[in-house]
């Protein structure tokens, strides 16, 4: 069980960061939660969880039921205080205490779904290594994602990127990004040719229902429009075009698809920001099989891994490292923003 006081350490760190990636509400949301929810169903679930509060984003699993409330229309008065209508501290409180006992039992279900946001804004973080990759090897790319989420960072050759005054993939996609870009420009040379596109996850959110598409949208944050529009753009581009995303674990999912390689192409596996959740088993022989397969890698088979992860936990920016095999050679290519808001290479 967790202490009260380890909760309200939790929410509050979780504020913090809100704060520093550009979320003020939420950050106040977290801050009010931990007293609000005394005496509801909610609170009693919070106060009785045995797992790791950091790793499961317990904050963010009932900031996400909140803001699902509010995009399914089904809590007309809460949505009065949420973005983009402003409240004082003082309404917004009583507020949410209000929602919080209309809505209790609905919330205590959602604390059982982790955080899925599928920030396409991380491509651009991924971009400078997938491209490096493409330029080495000089193959068409297999794609590979674990913690896919909703597969949409497996179409990040169809978004289109401008760093600086450098435009790189579709002019006219409806997904614009524009990182900052700190120090160097990144080497954005040559195109992309894609064979296949396959991603896993242990909750995978299926955009083809309603319901999965809500579930992604209620874990981005409110007063954050632009991801929203973002999203929802993503989302238009997976479901014209075909790819596979499967509900598995990762470490079985790598070693399967390492077994399945072909010739001729570069099996690439990525992924962001989800390393840090793993058990380190699954780390560990995910490792092993990459290992194993760069032993038999050769000019015309390649494997290359390629992540954007904290080198180390509470790390302020995530870096963007690069594995290639024949060789196994790890390279850190840049420091970048966990949201994809800039990115400074190394």
């Amino acid at each position: 069980m967790a202490s009260r006081s380890a909760i309200a350490a939790h929410f509050e760190a979780q504020a913090r960061a809100c704060d520093d990636l550009g979320s003020p509400f939420t950050a106040r949301l977290c801050r009010m939660l931990p007293d609000l929810v005394a005496g509801t169903a909610t609170g009693e679930r919070l106060f009785a969880w045995d797992g790791d509060l950091r790793g499961d984003a317990l904050a963010l699993r009932l900031t996400g039921g909140l803001h699902r409330l509010v995009l399914e229309g089904a809590d007309p008065e809460f949505a009065e205080v949420y973005p983009p209508r402003a409240a004082d501290d003082a309404v917004l409180r009583a507020a949410v205490r209000r929602t919080l006992r209309r809505n209790d039992a609905m919330l205590v279900a959602h604390l059982d779904s982790p955080p899925q946001t599928n920030e396409v804004a991380r491509s651009a973080m991924l971009l400078p290594g997938l491209l490096e990759i493409a330029r080495e090897a000089g193959l068409p790319l297999a794609l590979n994602e674990i913690g896919a989420s909703a597969g949409l960072n497996l179409f990040f050759d169809r978004f289109r990127y401008d760093f600086r005054d450098v435009v790189w993939g579709d002019a006219g996609s409806s997904v614009h990004l524009a990182p900052e870009v700190r120090g160097a420009m990144p080497d954005l040379r040559g195109t992309v040719s894609v064979v296949s596109r396959y991603g896993c996850d242990v909750k995978p959110v299926d955009i083809g229902g309603a319901d999965g598409r809500l579930r992604l949208k209620s874990y981005i944050w409110p007063d954050q429009r632009a991801r929203l529009t973002r999203l929802e753009a993503a989302i238009s581009i997976a479901q014209a075009d075909a790819f596979s995303l499967d509900l598995e674990d990762a470490a079985a999912f790598v070693a399967r698809r390492l077994a399945a390689r072909l010739p001729g192409q570069t099996f690439v596996l990525f992924h962001s920001i989800m390393w840090q959740y793993m058990p380190s088993a699954a780390r560990r022989a995910i490792e092993a099989s990459l290992r194993e397969a760069g032993e038999t890698a050769s000019a015309t088979a390649p494997v290359a891994w390629v992540r954007m992860e904290p080198i180390e936990a509470g790390a302020p920016s995530a870096t963007l490292s690069l594995t290639s095999w024949p060789g196994g050679d790890t390279r850190h290519l840049a420091r970048c923003d966990y949201h994809g808001r800039w990115i400074e290479m190394l």
